[in-house]
């Protein structure tokens, strides 16, 4: 029979796993040397982890789902607007310049909530969680820097995209641009975020976020 463990601290190996990166990429362009990425310190394999513990680095991977998914409908819905693009006809080339702009207009607006979502995480992350981490264990600083210069290159992809949004009101023939400024965004925040997860679901686990 199992000794009573009241104090709630007996714990469970991690069982939060990070969201592996495929590999796959959809640009060209690459925005830095994945090869180059710290790594931490291997941590402790027989450290345990309360339910309570655990919490921080599960809510890192939630919230980084969340975005993932956004994504995704961004992507859909960019794809919605280029179909009704490629549709146009010269005989109703009024009235489908009209729904082009309708449609950019409302992707405009999801870009917007998106983009203020995503610049959100990262300076929370940036401004209280990653100094936290560093405090408690000096040997996360090389990792953490890393993060913060892509995030920094991920705003100004975001910067771009939202340049092509305004762009595409103007020239409807943009899509192409668009979709490659998409497609960048989406090889890096997904790279970015499988790093993030690989390398912080432990220290979140032992450390939490503040």
């Amino acid at each position: 029979m199992a000794t009573p463990d009241p104090a709630g601290r007996r714990g469970t190996p991690l069982r939060v796993t990070p969201t592996p990166d495929d590999g796959t990429r959809l640009s060209a362009e690459r925005l830095w040397d994945e090869n180059s990425r710290p790594t931490r310190p291997v941590p402790d394999p027989d450290r345990l982890f309360t339910p309570r513990e655990q919490e921080p680095a599960q809510h890192l991977v939630d919230i980084h789902d969340g975005l993932r998914e956004e994504l995704t409908r961004l992507r859909d819905l960019i794809e919605q607007v280029a179909a009704g693009n490629a549709e146009v006809g010269a005989a109703r080339s009024l009235i489908s310049t009209m729904t082009i702009r309708q449609n950019t207009w409302t992707l405009g607006l999801y870009c917007t909530t998106y983009c203020r979502i995503l610049t959100g995480h990262h300076t929370l992350e940036d401004r209280s969680v990653f100094p936290h981490l560093i405090k408690n264990d000096p040997d996360l600083e090389p990792v953490i820097t890393r993060l913060e210069e892509e995030h920094h290159a991920i705003a100004a992809v975001l910067e771009r995209v939202d340049r092509a949004l305004v762009a595409l009101v103007a020239e409807p023939g943009g899509i192409p641009r668009l979709r490659r400024e998409i497609d960048l965004l989406t090889d890096a925040l997904l790279s970015h975020l499988a790093y993030e997860e690989r390398e912080l679901i432990e220290p979140l686990a032992r450390f939490g976020y503040h």
